[in-house]
């Protein structure tokens, strides 16, 4: 993807200004050039501040990608991250309770004793 087909991406900065919702809608992670893009900051200048880990905000190496996570963005910039950045996603939920049980029980299910 680049600048013309995605809207993220935007060349002109006053076209489309980065709002908290807008970068919050970005989901967990984001790609270096639009952290860059939110910051202010060309490509090029982006990639030589994250190889020497001087970027604005925590960014992540994956092989020879970079990915910044949206929750880093928001927390350099002062914006609260209003809780689940992944708001489709269903959230966790601890189990063990539920399916903890002792062995007498075990046995007692399966005909034990």
């Amino acid at each position: 993807m680049n600048a013309t087909t995605d809207p993220n991406l935007s060349t002109d900065h006053r076209e489309s200004p980065w709002t908290a919702d807008r970068i919050r809608a970005l989901g967990a992670v984001t790609n270096l050039p639009t952290a860059a893009q939110i910051f202010g900051l060309g490509r090029s200048l982006a990639y030589d501040l994250a190889r020497t880990d001087d970027f604005p905000a925590p960014v992540i190496r994956a092989g020879t990608r970079y990915r910044v996570p949206v929750a880093g963005i928001l927390a350099v910039l002062g914006i609260p991250s209003s809780g689940d950045l992944t708001t489709s996603a269903t959230r966790s939920v601890d189990h063990h309770d539920g399916i903890r049980t002792t062995a007498v029980d075990d046995h007692a299910t399966q005909g034990e004793s």
